[in-house]
């Protein structure tokens, strides 16, 4: 049961997915809103399905989004995380791998969007281009998006931070909204098969400009890890650290 309902979200959103697209590309063509309201129409859909496959969703701290630009860093489990900056944020900038950039649909989207592409092979450069793209939209008083292990992350796994969201906290001198979540648990990082439960997310309050760089990230991780394990059941919890042995 649980298979076949989840091949029947799949078809869900997909079919909708190429919808929305055709129906959009026009008004895409001609303005950047027409991209951004194709991707709020989408990520609608894709949590208005949600019920095919028994997940309920609960977004907790809306009131931690300052007004203007700001930088927002979220924890990634599943795919289902990249509905929520169009629905949460006024005008969000995504900062996504580059490979996505070559994809059917959204591809086309994410570029008359202006989001920000990341190459990762290169990362020198690409940490350029990225901080040079971020200060441009932000400067318009778009949000700042990113995702700062730059990957989907099973629940209770290890974190592995990347750099970037350091440096465009540093450049855009701009507070960091952590957002933490479980939604790992319900959708998997890989496969088509999605858990009935409850995803939440979580926006916790920013953290103010001005950090160093090394109190910066031990305060977005910290924060943001807290808060996603606190969400966990004990079975995908992280194992607590060890105590020191005393002699």
């Amino acid at each position: 049961m649980i298979l076949a309902r989840s091949l029947l979200y799949v078809i869900w959103i997909y079919l909708g997915m190429a919808a929305i697209a055709t129906l959009y590309a026009p008004w895409t063509l001609f303005s950047r809103k027409g991209a951004m309201a194709a991707m709020r129409a989408w990520s609608r859909l894709a949590q208005a399905g949600l019920p095919i496959v028994g997940i309920r969703i609960k977004i907790e701290g809306l009131e931690n989004i300052p007004d203007g630009p700001t930088l927002v860093a979220m924890k990634h489990q599943s795919m289902f995380d990249v509905t929520i900056p169009p629905l949460t944020l006024r005008d969000p900038c995504i900062v996504y791998k580059n490979e996505l950039s070559s994809t059917p649909f959204m591809g086309f989207y994410l570029k008359h969007a202006r989001m920000i592409p990341v190459a990762r092979e290169t990362q020198a450069t690409a940490l350029k281009r990225m901080l040079r793209a971020a200060r441009t939209e932000a400067d318009e008083g778009r949000e700042i998006f990113i995702f700062p292990e730059g990957t989907r992350v099973r629940p209770g796994a290890p974190p592995q931070y990347k750099p970037g969201v350091a440096a465009l906290y540093r450049e855009l001198n701009r507070a960091c909204v952590p957002i933490a979540t479980n939604s790992g648990l319900c959708w998997p990082a890989k496969g088509v098969l999605r858990r009935p439960g409850v995803i939440t997310v979580q926006i916790l309050p920013p953290i103010a400009p001005g950090l160093p760089r090394a109190d910066f990230m031990r305060e977005l991780e910290g924060r943001i890890e807290t808060a996603s394990n606190a969400l966990l059941p004990a079975a995908h919890a992280p194992a607590p650290a060890l105590e020191p042995a005393q002699t």
